[in-house]
C-alpha cells in the first residue's frame, strides 16, 4: 500500500508539521460503561487505564501556564475519571473553551444524576456519539438500549437550553457508518437527522459531525475477523483528497494520554505512535514553542482523516 508520506510529498506538505497548539486534547482513560464494536480506543467497563489526579494537576498547571484556547475531554466515558469535573471548573475558571465527548448514557447513572446541570452551569460543549435516529442501528452498535437512554438525556438537554439554534450551550452529535464504508455528507446527514430526531422525538442540537471509521481498534479486530481489513484501507486510499491535508487537526491538537504522554492526536495514541522527531513527549515536558511547529507523527490510518470530504473530531474538513 502506497505510504502516507508519499501522499504528503504530492500535496508539498511533507514532513507534515502543526501551525500553532489550538486544542488541548485529554483523554483521561479507557474506562467506559459502554463497549461500543467501532470504539478505535477498546473502551469499557473492565479497563483499568485511568488518569491519575497527578495527571490531570499536570495538565491544570499547563492550562495556567500556556494559554491554549480550548480543551476537549475524551475518554472511555471521560465524566467516568474523578478528576473529570475538577479539569473542567479548573478550565472554565481560565476562560478557556471545554469540549466534553460523552455517550450521555453515563449520565443516567445514578453516581452521574447532576451532570448534566454541572455541564450546563459550566457551558461546557458536548459532542456525543449517535449513529442513527433510530434504534437499530444504534443498539447495534452500541448496546441493547443505549438509544433511548440517549434520546433520554438529550431531552434533558434541551430542557437545559443546549441544542438551540440561538443559544450558548452546543449540543452535537457526532456519526459514524455502521460498517465498513465511508460516511455521507455531512450537511445532508444533517439535515435528516435534525428533520428525523426532531420529528418522532421533539429534540434539537446544533450541528452533526460525520466522522470516518478508523482502521484501529475495535474496528480494525472486526475487518480483520471479516477479511476486510486490506479491502478496506485500500477504499480509504482510494478516496484520499490532498485538499484534507493542510487542515487535519493533528496540525493544531496536542492530545495528552491518561498517563502523560504526548501524542499529535487521539488515533496515534491507540496506535502507541508518541510525539517524536525531538519535540517533548509527556505533559510534564511541555514545550509550547517546540510543539507548536512539531514534525507529526503519520501512518497508513491517516488515510481515515483524508478520504473523502476528511474527517476529524469535528467532522468533515471540506
Amino acid at each position: 500500500m502506497r505510504s502516507f508520506d508519499l501522499a504528503l510529498r504530492d500535496a508539498a506538505l511533507y514532513p507534515l508539521r502543526a501551525t500553532g497548539i489550538e486544542v488541548l486534547q485529554i483523554n483521561v482513560g479507557k474506562r467506559c460503561n459502554l463497549a461500543c464494536g467501532h470504539c478505535h480506543v477498546g473502551a469499557g467497563p473492565d479497563r483499568s487505564e485511568i488518569m491519575s489526579s497527578a495527571t490531570a494537576a499536570s495538565c491544570m498547571r499547563l492550562l495556567e501556564r500556556v494559554p491554549i484556547p480550548a480543551i476537549d475531554i475524551t475518554g472511555g466515558a471521560p465524566e467516568m475519571n474523578p478528576s473529570f469535573c475538577g479539569l473542567v471548573e479548573h478550565a472554565r475558571a481560565l476562560g478557556r473553551r471545554v469540549t466534553v465527548r460523552s455517550n450521555l448514557a453515563v449520565m443516567l447513572a445514578p453516581e452521574h444524576a447532576d451532570l448534566a446541570e454541572f455541564l450546563a452551569a459550566h457551558d461546557v460543549e458536548i459532542i456525543a456519539s449517535l449513529p442513527s435516529f433510530v434504534s437499530g442501528p444504534t443498539d447495534a452498535q452500541r448496546g441493547a438500549g443505549v438509544f433511548d437512554q440517549a434520546i433520554e438525556v438529550v431531552r434533558r438537554l434541551n430542557a437545559l437550553g443546549y441544542g438551540a439554534l440561538d443559544g450558548f450551550r452546543r449540543l452535537h452529535f457526532a456519526f459514524n457508518p455502521s460498517g465498513d464504508c465511508l460516511p455521507p455528507a455531512q450537511r445532508c446527514l444533517e439535515s435528516d437527522f435534525k428533520r428525523e430526531l426532531g420529528h418522532r422525538y421533539g429534540i434539537v442540537f446544533n450541528s452533526l459531525f460525520a466522522i470516518v471509521n478508523m482502521p484501529i481498534g475495535r474496528f480494525r479486530a472486526s475487518l480483520e475477523a471479516r477479511g476486510r481489513y486490506h479491502a478496506y484501507m485500500q477504499k480509504l486510499i482510494d478516496a484520499h483528497n490532498p485538499a484534507t491535508a493542510c487542515s487535519l487537526m493533528c496540525r493544531t491538537t496536542v492530545s495528552v494520554a491518561w498517563d502523560g504522554t504526548l501524542y499529535d492526536c487521539d488515533f496515534n495514541q491507540m496506535l502507541d505512535l508518541p510525539i517524536n522527531h525531538g519535540a517533548p513527549d509527556h505533559i510534564d515536558a511541555f514545550d509550547a514553542h517546540r510543539l507548536e511547529t512539531r514534525h507529526i507523527v503519520t501512518g497508513l490510518h491517516c488515510y481515515g482523516c483524508t478520504a473523502g470530504a476528511g474527517s476529524s473530531c469535528g467532522g468533515a474538513i471540506s
